[in-house]
């Protein structure tokens, strides 16, 4: 229902799904798709495009676009998916992050699945610049992390360093729930 209302929102017509020229320049039908899309998850902005071939690619976009040399990348949930490994550095390869001067820092789950709240305390340092939540289990034994959760671990991040960048991997959580993990914090 939320997709039906965000289209009818934004008045989605027969124009909108035509073709374009491709350049991307007055594209009432790609910015409409990505105000629905805004509409739908209840954020900023959206970027829906094409030219994005999976959530990796999607993921690589997000950190690449938002860190810098001398920037930290921190999962305080643990090892990220293994597609993430060359992109992140932790398996060597050219064009990574690590080849770019950013570093990596990871915070396991407890044994129970908690968080590690002392951990995740510790790792956060001055050049902590963006905190990767993965949500789904991926092939990891956890459980997936509920919205709630997300939120509590984002408070709590967001009481030691306010200016972090939080960004969650909802891949398999959409329309899983009412609200999406952003609704719970500041993203």
């Amino acid at each position: 229902m939320k997709v039906i209302k965000a289209m009818q929102d934004n008045k989605v017509a027969e124009m909108h799904l035509s073709g374009t020229t491709g350049y991307g320049y007055n594209d009432d039908g790609r910015d409409t798709l990505e105000k629905v899309y805004s509409d739908i998850f209840k954020t900023e902005d959206a970027l829906v495009r094409p030219q994005i071939i999976c959530g990796t690619h999607a993921l690589n976009v997000a950190l690449s676009s938002n860190l810098r040399p001398g920037d930290e990348l921190l999962s305080p949930v643990g090892k990220p998916y293994d597609t993430m490994d060359e992109i992140i550095g932790i398996r060597p390869s050219k064009g990574s992050l690590a080849e770019y001067g950013i570093t990596y820092a990871q915070v396991d789950l407890l044994p129970d699945g908690g968080f590690d709240y002392d951990g995740i305390k510790n790792a956060i340092n001055e050049r902590t610049k963006l905190v990767t939540i993965q949500r789904s289990k991926g092939y990891a034994s956890r459980p997936t992390l509920s919205v709630e959760r997300i939120g509590e671990l984002i408070s709590f991040i967001k009481g030691i360093k306010p200016d972090v960048i939080c960004m969650v991997d909802n891949c398999y959580g959409e329309f899983v729930e009412r609200i999406e993990p952003q609704r719970l914090g500041q993203i």
